[in-house]
């Protein structure tokens, strides 16, 4: 089986809708794929209609946290997406988007790019605006050479000039909240330095503690080393590891499935999550 638990689709900054996801999901050869927008669930009807025969589809979500300043995110799977404690959650962080999206095109025509929010808004279409709808409009006005560019201190990175907080979760409420709504949570790409500042090896251990689920070894942002160095610390914490591509279609360079989850881990999320169940495809 190839599984691949971290995906997005244009609900939030993937350029693939989920109909395309899923179909794409099926033609890279995968079995198993996670439909893991950031902070929604609007992604889920579509994908489901348009499952093909052959894939199941994971419902979940990618959770904006934060923590001692530092920002993570938090993979939630097969969660119940009625649950009200964790949807109430889930719309704050939305509705927070627009206007931080909105501060940040600001704090760059302070910088004198000439980027506007209507293009933002038009590049987002019916997406969570983010980070990386804001990339692509400074792509297009040739500001950077390519939408990872931007998320360096001088542009978009968490210490960069024209980076706006937004609301955020705290992770060990979100581990409660998606606990609650009967789900399972991974940390995703712990250790991705070239994202700014991570969360200390010591809170991990404290967000095991809490409830956590599992960590995302196998990712774009980890090189080997940084893999090995996760899979000890899962070992010694009693966490689940996973892969996954963390894809966004043509924003990103990474392809479905270039990273993948074991069957029995995937197993297990399936055994722990009471929220929500895997939906096998019939031929959308």
């Amino acid at each position: 089986m190839r599984i691949d638990l971290h995906t997005h689709s244009t609900a939030s900054d993937g350029t693939d809708t989920p109909a395309e996801l899923m179909r794409n999901a099926a033609a890279a050869g995968l079995d198993v794929v996670a439909l893991t927008d950031h902070d929604t669930v609007g992604g889920y009807a579509e994908a489901r209609a348009a499952l093909p025969a052959g894939l199941t589809l994971v419902t979940g979500a990618e959770l904006s946290c934060r923590i001692d300043g530092v920002s993570l995110h938090m993979l939630a799977y097969l969660f119940d997406p009625e649950e009200p404690g964790l949807a109430r959650e889930r719309e704050l962080v939305r509705d927070d988007r627009v206007p931080r999206a909105q501060a940040m095109v600001g704090k760059l025509r302070e910088l004198g790019v000439p980027v506007t929010w209507e293009r933002v808004a038009e590049i987002a279409g019916d997406g969570a605006v983010g980070r990386p709808h804001i990339a692509t409009a400074l792509v297009e006005l040739g500001v950077i050479g390519s939408v990872s560019d931007a998320f360096t201190s001088q542009w978009l990175a968490n210490d960069g000039r024209a980076y706006v907080e937004k609301h955020e979760l705290d992770p060990f409420d979100a581990i409660r909240l998606v606990k609650a709504a009967g789900g399972v949570t991974v940390f995703a790409h712990p250790l991705a330095v070239k994202r700014g500042s991570c969360v200390p090896e010591p809170v991990i251990g404290e967000l095991a503690a809490a409830g956590l689920d599992g960590i995302e070894v196998d990712h774009m942002d980890h090189d080997a080393p940084t893999r090995a160095r996760l899979r000890g610390l899962a070992a010694e914490l009693g966490l689940l590891t996973t892969g996954s591509s963390d894809y966004h279609g043509s924003r990103k360079t990474c392809r479905l499935g270039d990273c993948t989850t074991d069957p029995e881990i995937y197993g297990e999320i399936v055994r722990r999550a009471t929220g929500a169940f895997p939906v096998p495809g019939a031929g959308g």
